[in-house]
C-alpha cells in the first residue's frame, strides 16, 4: 500500500508545512537525501504546551508531541517530494526532548515519532535513530524532531 493511501487508512490529515521560526530551510536535498529541519509539535502556528517531559510533560504527552513534530515534517516532505509515495525509505530520525532533570525516558518518547514512521512507511519507515535529552529546545518546545529521508529515483 502507498503511504499516501496508509495515511487516509489512518485517518491522519497532513497539516499546512509549517513556517521556519529562524533563517533556514525546511528541507535541503542532496542527491537522492532529502534532509528535513528541526520541527517542533506546532498546530497552525504555535505549540499546545511548553515545558519539558518529568515536569510539565508526561510520557504520553511527550510521545503525542513526537508524533505532532512527526507529521509537521512529514508534511515538509510532502511538499517537497510532491507525494510521500516517493519516499524510498526514512533513513534516520533524531528526536531531541527537553527533559527535567533525571529524565531519562527519551527512547521512550521517540517512540512516538517512530511508530508513526513504520505505520504509514511499513518496512521502509524503520530507520536509524537519536534520542538525546536537552536541556532546552525552541520556543519552548518539548520536542524536536529532525528526519532524513532516501527520495526514489
Amino acid at each position: 500500500m502507498s503511504a499516501e493511501a496508509k495515511l487516509k487508512e489512518l485517518g491522519i490529515t497532513l497539516p499546512e508545512p509549517p513556517r521556519p521560526v529562524a533563517t533556514y530551510d525546511p528541507a535541503v536535498r542532496s542527491g537522492n537525501l532529502l534532509f528535513v529541519s528541526g520541527q517542533l509539535p506546532l498546530v497552525e502556528g504555535r505549540l499546545v504546551k511548553v515545558g519539558k517531559l518529568g515536569a510539565q510533560f508526561t510520557l504520553e504527552e511527550g510521545q503525542e508531541a513526537a508524533r505532532r513534530a512527526t507529521l509537521n515534517a512529514l508534511a515538509i516532505v510532502h511538499n517537497s517530494l510532491g507525494s510521500l509515495d516517493r519516499v524510498a525509505r526514512i533513513v534516520r530520525l533524531g528526536v531531541h526532548v527537553a527533559s527535567a532533570t533525571g529524565f531519562t525516558d527519551q527512547p521512550r518518547v521517540a517512540n512516538g515519532a517512530s511508530e508513526l514512521l513504520i505505520s504509514v512507511f511499513g518496512d521502509a519507515g524503520r530507520h536509524a535513530r537519536l534520542a538525546l535529552g536537552a536541556a532546552e529546545l525552541p520556543l519552548g518546545a518539548p520536542v524536536e524532531i529532525e528526519l532524513i529521508v532516501e527520495v526514489k529515483s
